[in-house]
């Protein structure tokens, strides 16, 4: 007892200091935060892409996305570089293996304007390798203008191989019953367990979008490095080469070490020039042009990338890094956006292969409070904008999508493995329980459905299917029978889908935001104003902890800044206290290092 009292005293102690000392911590680290250092007079920047990007920047309140660098983040920082006298170049590391091909796409539009104003570009490679959309990532480094390639290294763009594993012969095998329902042929999520191949419907769609990728890339490609289409693909097909052998080729330009690709591109930047870290300077850029566009007629931004989930992210642990679109957060940045004056149009980019219809049905429903309010709304989708994606999309204004974004999938599966035979085998043994209707049991895992349960089912999943299909009629004002037939689970490029009406321009967020300027009848610069519900980290962790919000500011704060090991252990006693009040009744105990 004695010593629960002494801890507890200097406990209190601790946190009366914290008090005092904190907040002349945090003004210091604000007012820091408020002057960042100027870039030097010629500086080039340092862009990393080996770590791989997001598609948009991280809404984590303590920025533990995992997403430092985002296609939209590098895409508005160049533009503001561009404009920045005291930028002179950029110098590229690139990924080893392939990236997400609509990223590519971006990125390579950006590379090219920020070319265009006179800057010159320095790529780097260590070598291309099998992985991924590796055609994606040559695409990149055409557009950089110069490619230089580690000496004896691989380049290994030869195509693009897609793997699927199919688990039906294992399941029969073990007792595994896969009881899905699939609207319709093309929605083959869940093939790799009702099938031991590909059927003709699943290889058909992903050699079209395959197809449609590789094609795109190459194109892109062959155009940057001035060499005909088809004597590219000739060249790529007939690979793998060494850098010397794809320098030879013309696939790239200079074979050289990291160091020396640096100080060539420091040479071309001018005397005394040095390289900057891109992130460094973005954070400097943003500050500085969400001053300058005060004043000016304000579009909207709403982000959105990741599964589509009911809920809100406040309610979510914010030192995780796991990454959804929350219905809650977006249908409210929606309504903020409608309830704010200033803001003329929305541009909503969105990101994601789908997720919870219920939820889907949440931000369409903003979507077109916004549109009725005369706000438009221009959708500009990201690598992707398929099932959920598409359904969040399909009443905007317009849609904006780049040539190799994958959209469509306008279907629904569903259903559950019944495991009880399976485990039968080894002795366990499932049974149910159940009072009320038959169906309540329906998703157990024991057993297969029954026929009644599998009808009733069915007809739920026909009429999410109908619904989705109707409300693309409507959105994109074609005949529902049309969308029957291009519908049915079907993955499409955004060239394929603009083809087929289900998108409107194809081109990357710059053109979203000229879309909205034009809908909104906005002539001149805009300012763009992210709308969001992100919460501070203070507000975070009080919502997390249920503590006082002086006391959770303290402790925060103190963990955050002062990297008290004494601090942090009291913030894991809080964070399992508030665990076990939920009913974590079994926690291990925390090291705290």
């Amino acid at each position: 007892m004695k010593q629960f009292l002494i801890t507890v005293a200097g406990v209190f102690v601790g946190l009366l200091l914290f008090a005092v000392g904190v907040p002349i911590l945090l003004i210091g680290a604000i007012a820091s935060a408020a002057r960042p250092a100027a870039p030097p007079s010629h500086t080039v920047l340092s862009l990393d892409l080996r770590q791989g990007i997001a598609d948009q920047e991280g809404s984590n309140p303590f920025g533990l996305n995992g997403r430092s660098l985002s296609v939209m983040g590098i895409e508005q920082t160049l533009l503001r570089a561009e404009k920045d006298d005291r930028v002179k170049g950029l110098f590229i590391r690139l990924p080893e293996t392939g990236m997400a091909p609509a990223a590519a796409d971006e990125l390579r539009a950006a590379f090219k304007h920020f070319r265009a104003s006179g800057k010159p570009i320095v790529a780097h490679s260590q070598g291309l390798y099998p992985g991924g959309i590796i055609t994606s990532t040559y695409e990149l480094a055409s557009a950089t203008g110069d490619v230089w390639m580690q000496p004896s290294s691989s380049f290994q763009v030869t195509g693009i191989a897609a793997e699927d594993m199919f688990f039906k012969r294992f399941f029969d095998k073990y007792g595994v019953t896969a009881d899905y329902q699939q609207r319709y042929e093309y929605k083959n999520a869940v093939n790799p367990y009702l099938y031991s191949d590909y059927t003709p419907a699943h290889r058909e769609s992903e050699l079209s979008w395959l197809g449609s990728i590789y094609g795109t890339g190459l194109a892109a490609a062959a155009q940057d490095r001035g060499k005909g289409e088809g004597v590219l693909k000739g060249l790529i097909e007939a690979g793998p080469y060494s850098a010397e052998q794809a320098r030879t080729n013309g696939l790239i330009d200079h074979i050289g070490q990291e160091k020396e690709a640096e100080d060539a591109i420091l040479k071309q930047a001018g005397d005394d020039a040095s390289l900057l870290d891109f992130t460094t300077y973005a954070a400097s850029a943003r500050q500085a042009a969400a001053l300058a566009g005060a004043g000016r007629p304000t579009i909207g931004v709403i982000n959105a990338e990741g599964a589509i989930v009911t809920g809100t992210g406040a309610r979510a642990n914010p030192f995780s890094s796991g990454g959804n679109i929350y219905s809650d957060d977006v249908a409210k940045a929606f309504y903020t956006a409608i309830a704010d004056k200033s803001v003329k149009a929305i541009v909503f980019r969105v990101s994601s292969p789908g997720g919870s219809d219920t939820a889907s049905e949440q931000i369409l429903a903003a979507v077109r409070a916004a549109k009725a309010a005369g706000k438009p709304v221009v959708v500009s989708m990201g690598t992707y904008a398929a099932s959920g994606g598409y359904w969040i999309s399909s009443q905007a204004s317009e849609i904006v999508a780049q040539p190799s974004t994958l959209t469509g999938s306008i279907g629904v599966f569903g259903g559950k493995l019944a495991i009880g035979p399976a485990l039968a085998r080894f002795g366990v043994d499932m049974r149910s329980l159940g009072v009320g209707g038959d169906y309540a049991g329906a998703f157990g895992a024991g057993a297969p459905m029954t026929d009644k349960q599998r009808a009733a089912f069915s007809t739920w999943m026909d009429n999410i299917y109908n619904g989705f299909v109707s409300r693309v009629a409507e959105g994109r004002k074609l005949p529902v029978d049309r969308v029957k037939e291009i519908a049915k689970g079907r993955v499409w490029t955004g060239v394929q889908a603009k083809q087929l009406g289900l998108v409107d321009q194809i081109g990357g967020f710059p053109l979203a935001v000229e879309r909205a300027k034009a809908l909104a009848s906005i002539q001149g610069d805009v300012r763009l104003k992210t709308i969001d519900s992100q919460v501070s980290p203070f507000d975070a962790l009080g919502r997390m902890f249920g503590g006082g919000a002086d006391a959770t500011k303290i402790l925060a704060a103190a963990v955050w800044l002062a990297r008290d090991p004494n601090a942090q252990a009291l913030a894991a006693q809080v964070r399992d206290a508030e665990l076990r009040q939920q009913g974590a009744a079994v926690l291990a105990p925390r090291l705290v290092r």
